[in-house]
């Protein structure tokens, strides 16, 4: 009887649980071996209210996460984390997992910062790329003590990126 009541108790604790989603394997082992140029993924132009609003939504219909990716062309971490997800396995991942709407900051941190500051994070306290993590249903933030944690993207292996986004698919 103690072992069926501790195995229920283990089905209770397990059954609130998210489990997240193995992350796929990178086909490069090194930064070095992305494609070149790097990517440039964020448009200086673009409406940030209407990009994010759009793509929560689409977040929300396709009952994904919602990943806003705060950063600018200039940030070579901003682009190596873009070229990461462009490769083919992770790509595929992402687009699994996440709607995906990058966010231009400007050159000084300084634009959007409506955008971030709705989910209480400064990205001029942590760095860019930030990522911030967004559950479209409740629009609450997920990884909100971690969104400045790819901000050394470079240093880090093309896997530890990959390990990183996967963790909040659970």
């Amino acid at each position: 009887m103690i072992r069926s009541l501790a195995l229920a108790l283990s089905a209770v604790l397990l059954a609130g649980t998210a489990v997240a989603a193995p992350a796929p394997q990178v086909g490069i082992t090194s930064f070095a071996q992305l494609a070149t140029p790097l990517p440039s993924p964020y448009d200086e132009t673009a409406d940030a209210n209407v990009a994010v609003a759009k793509a929560k939504a689409q977040a929300r219909r396709e009952h994904k996460l919602l990943l806003i990716d705060i950063g600018g062309n200039w940030c070579g971490d901003c682009r190596v984390l873009a070229g990461t997800i462009e490769r083919p396995e992770l790509k595929a991942f992402v687009e699994k997992h996440y709607v995906l709407v990058s966010v231009d900051s400007g050159r000084h941190i300084e634009k959007n910062l409506q955008v971030s500051s709705r989910y209480g994070v400064d990205p001029r306290k942590g760095g860019v790329p930030n990522l911030l993590i967004v559950d479209p249903r409740t629009d609450k933030l997920l990884d909100a003590e971690h969104t400045a944690a790819l901000e050394d993207a470079r240093h880090m292996t093309p896997k530890a990126l990959a390990d990183w986004l996967a963790q909040w698919t659970g």
